[in-house]
């Protein structure tokens, strides 16, 4: 028999006070934490009408970082941050640092005024770095991006990059940088791309150095999460940890189709939260991360599980015969098109990181993301500023890395990726970066732990209207989606702040607080913009930076 939580009744003062409601958020990603946050600052709930149902027993989501230097380090992904995400510059504002000596968002601009990222070696090739490498597009392949940046998406429907395309634009050192950078695949979206192209204009010039992107002083989930849920803990948010939500009960309502029943397993044991009429429910959709396994220095992960249990599961039980609430097969289906791997090396010796140093040119921190665009794999690394976790020790480093290619063999080990243990990703990075005389030590002194993640670009697939749901569903009343798989205008999956524009839209939709997130930066607008953006595309320096100052070029 499953378990009633009953929620608070609320006083019956006869007065003409509010009525009193609850919000249970599904999942405890940093869309839930979020919208938690904004709705106790902008909304004035009190944390402890609060729930988010976490099936882990930790938030963050896929923002996570574990580990220890024993037993190696592990971070599933890091995210890239510019400074127009004004969502999240907004929400952290409010948020104090672990030691309360400033607000996150005051850190990360303050952080990112000394670490500058400017690649010297956004490239690697036969053991030679490529400083600022051309873009190398024909005029063909520029005319195509500049009509994809035009076109209407329901033109482009479900059709893919590689439809866009002739193959020679793939072989572009333009396509090596972007996707790589995005973790693009010739099949994926071509409505995805469009809006990448369009929302990272401003970028394009300076893009064959990385310049403009910026990072956390440490880890996501300690820059970010730890000190979200610190604030979340401090105002009673209750945390249902463990708990994996397997079904929701809805009713109609008039007109509304309403929330009456979150149906969990904690533990193994089913238990039943009844949702009142004036409760809030919002839900993750999907997952990123869902089934990812970790393997060790001398044994790969587990095969991608194609199985949609957990966030997946759920969501396909409520969309069904509901098309408001989108088609989670068009992005679930297809883990041989969404999977990929990526490692994170822990390093107890300071040789590698001094190796990479004196061949790229860029210190830890400075370089973001150098790629071997000639490796059978696409691998890529990147070497962050150390330390790259709280109390992670000073004689430690920490570096991570993740293949797009990861069913093809790669060039030093003639084996596939996903196939490979942590050992063996070592050798195929110390052959690509030439690094032979001191590789033995290398990996005699290093923990790599290779992670398989089957839906980790199942937001990139080929999607058409109607196959996200809106944040808010027609139909609905006290219900809201959030995440990476609702659908937003002009933002771009794949980023924190699509899932932090998520929260804000669906609080200020279901508190109805006339306090709407930001607008999205626009720069595809600004002629300036446009003006840099051309003369980067043709591999042209721009004449009026070129012109000596007081004249005309």
């Amino acid at each position: 028999m499953p378990i009633s939580l009953a929620p608070i009744a609320p006083p019956d003062t006869g007065s003409t006070l509010r009525p009193h409601r609850r919000a249970y958020l599904v999942g405890g990603g940093i869309a839930s934490m979020a919208a938690a946050a904004i709705m106790i600052r902008d909304g004035d709930m009190l944390g402890q009408d609060i729930s988010i149902i976490e099936q882990l027993d930790r938030l963050g989501g896929s923002l996570d970082g574990a580990g220890s230097p024993e037993g190696g380090y592990v971070l599933r992904g890091g995210r890239m941050f510019e400074s127009k995400y004004v969502c999240t510059y907004e929400l952290f504002a409010s948020i104090p640092t672990l030691d309360h000596s400033r607000t996150v968002t005051d850190e990360i601009l303050t952080w990112n005024e000394t670490i500058h990222t400017s690649s010297k070696s956004r490239l690697f090739r036969n053991g030679q770095r490529q400083t600022a490498p051309k873009f190398g597009l024909s005029e063909r392949h520029i005319l195509t991006i500049e009509r994809l940046a035009i076109e209407p998406e329901h033109m482009l429907g479900r059709s893919r990059i590689a439809d866009q395309f002739d193959p020679s634009f793939f072989q572009t050192d333009f396509w090596f940088m972007w996707c790589t950078t995005f973790a693009f695949q010739p099949w994926h979206s071509a409505v995805e791309f469009k809006r990448y192209l369009v929302r990272f204009s401003h970028m394009v010039d300076g893009f064959e150095r990385l310049q403009g992107i910026m990072r956390t002083v440490y880890n996501q989930y300690d820059s970010l999460v730890r000190p979200l849920e610190a604030w979340l803990v401090e105002r009673g948010v209750v945390f249902e940890m463990n708990s994996t939500v397997i079904g929701i009960e809805f009713a109609n309502n008039h007109r509304d189709l309403v929330p009456t029943r979150i149906d969990c397993l904690k533990a193994g044991s089913p238990r039943s939260i009844p949702v009142g009429l004036n409760d809030l429910v919002l839900i993750t959709l999907g997952s990123m991360t869902e089934a990812s396994s970790l393997g060790t220095m001398d044994r790969p992960p587990v095969a991608a599980d194609s199985s949609t249990n957990g966030s997946w599961g759920l969501w396909e039980k409520i969309a069904l015969d509901r098309p408001a609430f989108g088609r989670p097969s068009v992005f679930a289906d297809h883990v041989d098109q969404s999977k990929w791997v990526s490692f994170t090396t822990t390093l107890h010796d300071a040789t590698f990181l001094t190796l990479v140093r004196d061949r790229t040119g860029n210190v830890p921190g400075e370089g973001g993301l150098i790629t071997f665009p000639d490796s059978g794999w696409l691998a890529s690394i990147v070497i962050p500023y150390q330390p790259h976790f709280i109390g992670q020790p000073k004689d430690v480093s920490v570096f991570w890395g993740y293949g797009l290619a990861v069913d093809k063999p790669g060039d030093f080990v003639k084996k596939p990726m996903s196939r490979c243990s942590g050992r063996e990703i070592m050798t195929e990075i110390l052959g690509h970066l030439a690094i032979k005389a001191e590789s033995d030590a290398i990996l005699s002194s290093c923990i790599c732990v290779p992670c398989m993640m089957p839906f980790i670009t199942s937001q990139f697939m080929p999607r058409e209207a109607g196959d996200r749901p809106a944040v808010v569903p027609a139909g609905t009343r006290n219900l809201a989606f959030i995440g990476q798989f609702c659908e937003m205008p002009d933002d771009v999956v794949f980023t924190v702040e699509y899932s932090i524009r998520s929260a804000q839209t669906a609080v200020n939709a279901l508190l109805k607080l006339d306090r709407p997130p930001p607008p999205v930066y626009k720069g595809s607008h600004d002629p300036r913009v446009l003006y840099k953006a051309f003369f980067a595309l043709h591999d042209l320096r721009d004449p009026l930076a070129m012109a000596p100052f007081g004249t005309t070029a």
